[in-house]
């Protein structure tokens, strides 16, 4: 028979004593599992393990401390039985991430300058474009913000493109984009009808936290990987431009009256016997624009400026508009151009077609012979264009100086001759434009000779070849004349008061760090910089000439631009510094561009005396359709690397000259001379010696040669790998040349 143990109050004090100490002994170590992960949430037996307690008693404790600690509020109960560490609200942010090709991330915040650098282990099952929380965990050692994704607010997608790769009972997509560093996992069921090797578009089911991959439903199949149309698709695809319109959008634009009715005639200023022709790139099939030349007899001169009325056709609301809003642009790629609107509308009653009556927005000039404006009107109107023009045709006529165009340019491709007021018309317009041009050099606009990559394309719109396209004459009559319209409108708009809701196209001020940066590689090849706020245009300018046609042309171009803000749309409105002028918006292209309609639309809705707009809602198109265009930028860049890519598949080992164009701490980026293909030397490619990247140089130094490789720096390279699916080139440098 045990018996009942006597008190004793001083053993009995020792061990309670000890029993206190050993829970605040766990207690401290439990909190010190959290706080080395704030950003996650445990269990106690998670706690446990990772503190490596086995037994019973111990886990009893570990269960006790996290009681203790929620009640003292110094963790909060996510879910039965899971806490987390509570911390400052203010260490935790959204935003949204964007993936480097390395796979480390940042996380960017619009209304932040720092973005939040996130390590690839930190990323915890975001993709590229998702929004995402996340905790700030602590600061670098360079002072940058570092942190981790705790929540996955909304995907940026559920679709993505890959490759199928098929197996015996399951199968896997390969999105192998840069920004994407998993693939999709596909169940058996769900590989029926496709192929091994077909680009698919696969839909974002879920992704358990035990699945190393995401689970994924193909969709549909875009054809073979590798092929040129289903390549194009694909990177339709991927920005988010549908090719195809819906069929109750096609059959609202075929129902519509595109005919040109007399009683709409008499509400509009009738151009129709003024001479009037349109100048556009020979493969152009929508004509904006057209130039209307009336001498007066006071020895002044009309000119016209007649942009297509779309605004006529497409009406606010209609589903027609909400496509057109949707898409905000039409998207230029290689071999074909996505259009905003139905081709019934961009190619046929928009399109400003010669010997065919049409209905404009116009904006309408009295000047003198130094190009002053000395009346201006806005307006509705009718025109029929006299003539269609290509530039070739226009720049032989002015170079020439003869009515006669030779059967080589001319789009019949048989000599013909322009009437005398046609040709006199364009000769005084290039006359008046070069003092337009001179007149925003003057006043500080930038001028960039950029040289556009062109494909000369088979049958099978393979490309045959590569040629280059730089600004002449005649691309800057037509440049100068829509320029003008552009800031006039706005002028007219934005002077008024009260002010008015209007949509601007601004361009901020330069990035003074990378001015600085460009001040300090311009002095080292010998080029001055003058970065006083009234000289930076001009002296930018200079140095824009002087390396124009230079080796080192393209690395000075390259940091120029990198200095420039991007322009927007904005109701706010900022000026655009690149073009020098203090307003300045779209209005001369609406059968391209969404943003051009609603200039429309709001300088006929002021001019009919309306005063009320929804400021807000024009803001959000404003950043809708900013937006957009970048992404359409993106998709004509990927179509032209595209075919710069497969222009290089049989091309393989030949060496070639080209230029350093980018250089960072993976490698060189070398744009070969003979046709501005860019491919990448890998840093671990470079021989002889171990090189390191200097950032502020732009450069890769030879730790033991201190051999220096730059940008701009000419460097002869042999072609290694054309990969068409990640539309990438790999070149190593040509030991024997270098």
């Amino acid at each position: 028979m045990n018996k009942k143990r006597k008190p004793n109050f001083a053993i009995d004090y020792i061990l309670m004593s000890k029993k206190k100490k050993t829970d605040r002994n766990i207690s401290g170590k439990v909190l010190r599992v959290f706080k080395e992960n704030p950003s996650k949430s445990f269990n106690y037996k998670q706690i446990a393990g990772k503190l490596k307690i086995t037994d019973t008693q111990k886990r009893n404790a570990v269960i006790k401390a996290l009681g203790q600690l929620k009640a003292q509020k110094i963790i909060n109960q996510t879910e039965p039985g899971k806490y987390i560490l509570q911390t400052d609200k203010s260490n935790y942010v959204e935003g949204v991430i964007e993936v480097t090709s390395s796979g480390n991330a940042y996380l960017l915040m619009p209304k932040e300058e720092e973005d939040i650098f996130i390590p690839r282990r930190n990323t915890n099952r975001s993709l590229d474009g998702d929004m995402v929380l996340v905790y700030q965990t602590k600061r670098k050692k360079n002072g940058k913000r570092e942190g981790e994704v705790v929540e996955i607010i909304s995907r940026a997608s559920k679709d993505y493109i890959g490759i199928l790769e098929k197996k015996k009972d399951f199968g896997f997509v390969n999105t192998r984009a840069s920004r994407m560093h998993t693939d999709f996992f596909i169940e058996k069921e769900e590989l029926q009808h496709f192929e091994d090797g077909d680009k698919v578009i696969v839909h974002f089911k879920d992704w358990p936290k035990r699945a190393s991959s995401p689970f994924g439903k193909i969709i549909r199949s875009l054809g073979k990987s590798g092929n040129i149309n289903t390549e194009m698709h694909a990177i339709m695809f991927d920005y988010g431009f549908p090719e195809e319109f819906p069929k109750a959008i096609e059959k609202y634009a075929k129902d519509l009256n595109i005919g040109i009715e007399k009683d709409e005639i008499l509400r509009r200023k009738d151009f129709r016997k003024k001479t009037t022709f349109t100048i556009d790139p020979i493969t152009a099939k929508d004509f904006d624009d057209a130039l209307s030349f009336t001498p007066l007899e006071n020895g002044k001169t009309e000119i016209g400026i007649h942009i297509a009325d779309v605004s006529h056709y497409v009406k606010p609301n209609s589903i027609l508009d909400e496509e057109a809003y949707e898409r905000a642009t039409s998207v230029y790629l290689v071999d074909r151009v996505v259009p905003m609107l139905p081709e019934i509308l961009s190619n046929g009653a928009c399109s400003l077609r010669p010997q065919e009556e049409k209905y404009t927005f116009s904006a309408v000039f009295t000047v003198n012979n130094k190009m002053q404006i000395e009346n201006e009107w806005f307006g509705k109107t009718v025109i029929l264009s006299d003539h269609r023009f290509s530039y070739e045709e226009v720049q032989y006529m002015l170079d020439s100086n003869d009515k006669k165009v030779n059967a080589e340019v001319s789009l019949t491709d048989k000599e013909y001759e322009v009437s005398t007021e046609i040709f006199e018309g364009i000769k005084k317009l290039d006359f008046f434009a070069k003092i337009l041009r001179e007149k925003r050099m003057t006043n500080g606009a930038l001028s960039f000779d950029r040289v556009e990559v062109k494909f000369n394309l088979d049958e099978e719109n393979h490309p045959e070849s590569i040629f280059f396209k730089s600004s002449k004459d005649a691309h800057k009559l037509v440049e100068e004349f829509m320029l003008l319209a552009n800031r006039r409108v706005a002028e007219f708009i934005g002077k008024q008061k009260p002010k008015k809701p209007f949509i601007y196209r601004v361009h901020d001020t330069p990035d003074e760090e990378k001015l600085t940066n460009l001040k300090s590689i311009a002095s080292k090849l010998g080029y001055q910089l003058n970065l006083e706020a009234k000289q930076v245009n001009e002296s930018l300018n200079n140095l824009l000439k002087e390396t124009h046609g230079k080796k080192e042309q393209e690395l000075i171009d390259t940091l120029t631009i990198r200095c420039m803000s991007k322009a927007i749309y904005t109701s706010d409105n900022i000026g655009h510094y690149g073009l020098a002028f203090e307003y300045y918006t779209h209005f001369t292209s609406p059968i391209r561009r969404y943003p051009d309609v609603l200039v429309h639309r709001l300088l006929e809705f002021y001019m009919s005396g309306e005063k009320k707009i929804n400021s807000d809602a024009l803001e959000e198109a404003c950043i809708h359709s900013s937006n957009k265009e970048q992404l359409a930028t993106k998709a004509e860049r990927d179509s032209i690397k595209y075919m710069q890519v497969k222009f290089m598949e049989d091309k393989i080992e030949q060496s070639f000259e080209g230029v350093i164009s980018g250089v960072t701490e993976r490698g060189m980026y070398v744009e070969l001379m003979a046709n501005k293909c860019e491919g990448m030397v890998k840093i671990s490619e470079i021989k002889g010696d171990y090189f390191v990247y200097d950032e502020q140089s732009h450069s890769l130094i030879g730790d033991r040669t201190k051999r220096i490789y730059q940008l701009g720096d000419s460097v002869f390279i042999i072609v290694k790998k054309a990969d068409l699916i990640k539309r990438q080139l790999d070149f190593i440098l040509d030991e024997e040349k270098e």
